[in-house]
C-alpha cells in the first residue's frame, strides 16, 4: 500500500485543492494537515487526534477513511502499556499460595443483633400507635407522594430548542438570467469551468451545479443565483461584475482583480 502521506498529498493536488481551501473546509490547522501529508506524527498532539484528523481529511478528499487509519494503527500506533507488561515467572503460583485473612464473626454477630432489637421495638411502636394513626396516614402519604411527584417532575419549556442545521459539504449553485442576455462564466473548487464563458439567454437557467466552492464572472449584474433554497439578485452595477459562493453562505463579491484571472468579458 502507498504511503499514508502520499495518498493524501496526491489526491489534494490530483483535485487542485489549495491546503487553504483545507483548513478552511475541515477546521484543521494547515501545519496538522501538513504534518499528514509528511507523517510528521511527532508534531500532532497525540494518536487520537491523528487519527480523528486522518479520519476528517480522508472524507473531505473522498478517500476510504478506515483503510488509512488501520494503515496508520498497523504501522505507527504502539500498544498500550498494558500489552507489555509481562507477569513474573512463579507470580501466578504466589498469588495461589497466598491465604486469605480470616475475617472475626464478631462484628457480624454484633450488627445482626442491633437489627433483630430495631426490629422488636418498631413492632411494638407500631401495635401501640397503629389504632390512633390508621385513618391519617393515607391522607400523610398521599400528600407527600403528590409533593414529592410535583417536585420531582420539572416543567416542560414551551418553545423546544430549535436544532442547528448542519452546513452541507458542497453548495449547491443555479443561475437564471433576468430580462437581459448575460455573459457567464463559473469556475469550481478544483479550478475546472463548469460554465465556460457561456451566454444565458432571457429568462434561461443553467442546470444545478454542486462543488465546495463557486467563483463567477458575469458580464452584467442582470442575473439570480440559487444556493441551495435561498436566492440572491447579483448588484446591477452596469459593468461586468463577480462573486463567490460557498456551502451554507450568501455570495460574497470578487475582487476586479479575481474576476479577471476567470474569464475575459
Amino acid at each position: 500500500m502507498a504511503e499514508i502521506g502520499e495518498t493524501l498529498r496526491e489526491a489534494r493536488m490530483r483535485r487542485r485543492i489549495d491546503m487553504t481551501e483545507v483548513e478552511a473546509a475541515t477546521k484543521i490547522r494547515a501545519k496538522y494537515l501538513r504534518a499528514l501529508e509528511n507523517e510528521e506524527w511527532d508534531l500532532l498532539p497525540g494518536p487520537t487526534f491523528v487519527k480523528t484528523f486522518l479520519r476528517t481529511y480522508a472524507e473531505y478528499l473522498e478517500l476510504d477513511p478506515r483503510l488509512l487509519v488501520e494503515e496508520y494503527r498497523q504501522r505507527f500506533e504502539r500498544p498500550s502499556t498494558q500489552d507489555l507488561t509481562p507477569f513474573g515467572p512463579g507470580m501466578s503460583g504466589q498469588r495461589r499460595r497466598r491465604q486469605r485473612p480470616r475475617r472475626s464473626a464478631g462484628p457480624f454477630l454484633v450488627v445482626l443483633l442491633g437489627i433483630v432489637v430495631l426490629g422488636a421495638a418498631l413492632y411494638l411502636l407500631g401495635v401501640v400507635w397503629g389504632d390512633s394513626s390508621d385513618n391519617e396516614t393515607p391522607k400523610a402519604s398521599a400528600t407527600a407522594t403528590a409533593t414529592a411527584t410535583a417536585t420531582a417532575t420539572p416543567a416542560k419549556s414551551s418553545k423546544a430548542k430549535k436544532k442547528k442545521k448542519a452546513v452541507p459539504a458542497r453548495a449547491a449553485l443555479r443561475l437564471t438570467a433576468g430580462a437581459t442576455r448575460v455573459y457567464v462564466c463559473v469556475v469550481d473548487a478544483t479550478g475546472k469551468a463548469v460554465v465556460n464563458g457561456d451566454y444565458l439567454e432571457p429568462g434561461k437557467s443553467t442546470k444545478t451545479l454542486r462543488s465546495q466552492r463557486f467563483r463567477m464572472n458575469f458580464g452584467n449584474g442582470d442575473i439570480r443565483m440559487r444556493v441551495g433554497a435561498k436566492s440572491y439578485k447579483a448588484a446591477d452595477l452596469g459593468k461586468p461584475i463577480g462573486y463567490e459562493v460557498r456551502p451554507g453562505k450568501k455570495p460574497t463579491r470578487l475582487s476586479e482583480a479575481a474576476r479577471i484571472k476567470l474569464c475575459a468579458t
